[in-house]
């Protein structure tokens, strides 16, 4: 099926019991077994089937599978929010004194989480000096276990070479893992060029209505733990913590997304809903559409602003100066995404004003929404990060990110121009 079709019907027919052709909400804690010879085969992974909410829910089961389905990959574990989704992703694939090279141009938490959460756990992630594969691969060491990027940075608007960031990855032995939450499977979908490991927070352009928290880990199936397992003895040796279970044997070409649920989920249990993973059903079945619009408003959101005096410079990777238009070409189909930041003349005291200003546009913190967003990063989402960290990452102090909605383009540029008229 074609992407827009599975994000309609992807892992749903209908309910067998009732023919509901709505996924039902499995408000549930816990499931009965038939028998204790059948309770101890599910613990024992065994049998398939429900045990307990905080380990899978039908729910969300439906989710992680359409999910998956969009991003062509092979199993799924859906989550509380995005944030967790990239810890248990990063934890997954590492132990104490590995670490990870991760691009520079990152959201602000996950730089937090990079930079300051898991050094004090004993993992490391060491940050290139830009996006390219060499930058990457100039710091990988007998200790790294996996490369990190987003498809396209947040909010720095680059997009990175996913097919040179794998070339590097596999030929050290290791996982590329993506963070796809700006791009969505839509525009791109990073396992057919070289992702192992895929990321997003559901709570943007997926769900799309900034209503709902959620995050999710998709295991492309791509990556040989058994063939590198002197690097990966998680993967490969017993758990102890799990009746000596191996994971790449009992789990296969799916070990990553095994372990991730048996040893994090089952442990830290930052679930999802029942009632969130069907809300984020909801937002996906219309996200091929949300898309389209989105990416069509942004082009003129963008060469509106670049020809307004007031502006002093756009980075919107749609324009063909743009350096990372030639990556918009080949990896996004010439669909720049709808995030964008710019500068407005008169620096931080002009950008103020025209924040201030702003009505149809909501000021706060998420993107990927259905209504257009504006934010201004270094007082917000990267407010914990040096000056010199923030512009590493794309962030200049007056800078302004919008996240470009799908209302009428008409009400989106009248609401910029009287809020450029209000800085000038």
């Amino acid at each position: 099926m074609k992407r827009e079709t599975i994000a309609i019907h992807g892992g749903f027919d209908s309910d067998p019991a009732t023919k509901a052709v709505a996924v039902p909400i499995y408000q549930t804690a816990a499931y009965s077994f038939d028998s204790a010879e059948h309770g101890a085969a599910l613990f024992n992974l065994e049998v398939p089937g429900y045990r307990y909410s905080r380990i899978s829910n039908p729910t969300s089961d439906v989710l992680e599978q359409r999910v998956t389905q969009l991003e062509g990959g092979l199993a799924s574990l859906s989550v509380s929010s995005g944030q967790t989704a990239l810890y248990y992703a990063s934890v997954n694939a590492l132990e104490m004194g590995r670490n990870i090279v991760s691009v520079p141009q990152l959201y602000g938490t996950t730089y937090t989480l990079f930079a300051h959460v898991l050094p004090k756990m004993g993992m490391q992630v060491k940050f290139a000096k830009s996006d390219r594969a060499a930058d990457i691969e100039a710091l990988i060491d007998e200790d790294t276990r996996a490369i990190f990027c987003e498809t396209v940075g947040n909010p720095a608007g680059n997009v990175c070479d996913l097919e040179a960031l794998a070339g590097v990855a596999h030929r050290h032995g290791m996982p590329l893992i993506v963070d796809n939450t700006v791009a969505t499977p839509i525009l791109v979908r990073p396992v057919e060029y070289g992702a192992d490991v895929i990321v997003h927070s559901l709570t943007k352009f997926m769900g799309g209505h900034g209503t709902t928290l959620g995050g999710i880990v998709v295991d492309c199936g791509t990556f040989d733990w058994t063939r590198h397992a002197a690097r990966y003895p998680m993967f490969t040796q017993p758990d102890e913590s799990y009746h000596g279970l191996v994971y790449s044997q009992h789990y296969g070409a799916a070990a990553f997304i095994g372990r991730c649920r048996s040893v994090y989920q089952r442990t830290l249990g930052a679930v999802l809903s029942p009632m969130n993973a069907f809300l984020l059903l909801q937002g996906i079945e219309t996200v091929a559409l949300r898309i389209e619009r989105h990416v069509a408003n942004a082009a003129k959101v963008a060469q509106y602003l670049r020809d307004h005096p007031a502006v002093e410079s756009v980075n919107f990777a749609g324009f063909p100066d743009n350096p990372y238009h030639p990556l918009v070409q080949k990896y996004l189909g010439g669909n720049a995404c709808s995030l964008m930041t710019f500068e407005i003349r008169g620096g931080l005291p002009a950008g103020m004003r025209f924040y201030n200003a702003l009505k149809l546009f909501k000021r706060l913190v998420n993107l990927g929404d259905a209504k257009s967003l504006a934010c201004h990063p270094a007082s917000t989402t990267h407010r914990q990060m040096s000056a010199e960290e923030q512009l590493a990452a794309g962030v200049g102090p007056g800078s302004i990110r919008l996240s470009v909605g799908i209302e009428h383009i008409d009400d989106i540029l009248a609401d910029l121009d009287q809020a450029l008229d209000a800085a000038s």
